[in-house]
C-alpha cells in the first residue's frame, strides 16, 4: 500500500469495524510522528501526475478533494504549479494527439483536442488558445 491521506486511511479503518475514536487517536498518532502528512502527500501527488498524466491544475484539485485532502493543503500544493509550464505541457499533450488525427476535419481535431484538454484539467481558454496555435503550425494549414 502506498501513501495515503488521513480521510483514506479514515475510511480503510472504518470499513474493517474499527471504532471511529479509536481511529483517530491512531491517526493522531501517526501524524504526530510523522506517518501520515496529507501536505507531503499533496504535493508528491501533483508532482507525479504533472509529470506522468500532464494533469492541469483543475483536474489536480479535484482529484485531491477526492481523496479528502483539506482545501487549503491542496491550495498550498498547487501554488507550485507554474502556469506556463502547465501551457507548455498542454501543447506537448496536443503535439502527440494530433499525429493521431491527421486526415479529420479542423473543426473535428479542434474539438476532439479541446476536449481531450479539458478532461485533463486545462481551462478552456488555454485549451483553445494551445490547440489553435497547434493547429495553425500544420503544413495544410500554413498561409506562407
Amino acid at each position: 500500500m502506498g501513501p495515503r491521506t488521513r480521510r483514506q486511511l479514515e475510511d480503510k479503518l472504518r470499513d474493517r469495524g474499527c471504532e471511529s475514536d479509536v481511529a483517530r487517536r491512531v491517526l493522531d498518532r501517526m501524524t504526530e510522528v510523522g506517518l501520515v502528512d496529507d501536505e507531503s502527500y499533496a504535493e508528491m501527488y501533483v508532482r507525479s501526475k504533472q509529470e506522468t498524466k500532464g494533469l492541469a491544475a483543475g483536474a489536480l484539485r479535484h482529484e485531491l478533494r477526492q481523496k479528502g485532502v483539506p482545501d487549503e493543503v491542496v491550495d498550498a500544493a498547487l501554488e507550485e504549479v507554474d502556469p506556463e509550464r502547465e501551457k507548455e505541457q498542454a501543447r506537448e499533450l496536443v503535439a502527440r494527439r494530433l499525429r493521431t488525427m491527421r486526415g479529420l476535419d479542423r473543426e473535428v481535431q479542434t474539438r476532439r483536442l479541446a476536449g481531450f484538454l479539458a478532461r485533463k484539467g486545462y481551462g478552456p481558454g488555454v485549451a483553445y488558445q494551445v490547440v489553435r496555435e497547434a493547429l495553425d503550425e500544420l503544413p495544410e494549414n500554413r498561409r506562407d
